[in-house]
């Protein structure tokens, strides 16, 4: 199984948008996520993955099929994250591996991709009633940190509801 990850062209913004609309489903049940009166879910950073020159697009293929997508933000400046206190870190914004595909290794493989990539500090955010998220962040930050570290902190105030895990990588 050939898992790669690519980053996203402009040109791959519908592609990128109907992957948005399967995660915003998959996770709505966690989420609270509401259709809008068109039946699709708002995403309001679409355009800002092109347009905002820290943020990274990539879309997950296996054996060429998509499978799914990764938006991160990188270097991020300490007073613009939530929980870790380095000068710059780096943000798994959404993540998603379609069911397909799931339990099969590739997010382990795209998560550790993103972190090889990617050096430094990490703060990964799940909304509090997705532990599913939760559990699968959590493993894999155990399981690729050689240390067998992190620092984590449930928070619960406007800006986020949930878990947020901070590693080196």
């Amino acid at each position: 199984m050939d898992v790669s990850l690519s980053i996203a062209p402009y040109e791959d913004k519908s592609t990128l948008s109907h992957l948005i609309q399967l995660y915003r489903y998959d996770s709505s049940e966690f989420d609270g996520h509401v259709l809008n009166q068109h039946g699709l879910y708002n995403y309001k950073y679409l355009d800002h993955q092109w347009t905002e020159d820290y943020r990274r697009p990539f879309i997950v293929r296996v054996d060429g099929e998509i499978a799914g997508f990764a938006l991160m933000i990188v270097d991020v400046p300490r007073e613009f994250v939530t929980y870790s206190t380095a000068e710059k870190t780096h943000v798994i914004s959404d993540f998603f591996i379609m069911r397909k595909f799931r339990h099969r290794g590739v997010g382990r493989k795209v998560a550790y991709s993103l972190f090889d990539q990617f050096q430094g500090t990490w703060e990964i955010k799940q909304t509090e009633n997705n532990k599913p998220a939760y559990e699968f962040w959590k493993k894999i930050i155990l399981d690729y940190s050689t240390s067998k570290s992190f620092n984590e902190k449930i928070v619960n105030n406007e800006k986020w509801n949930g878990p947020i895990l901070v590693f080196e990588s």
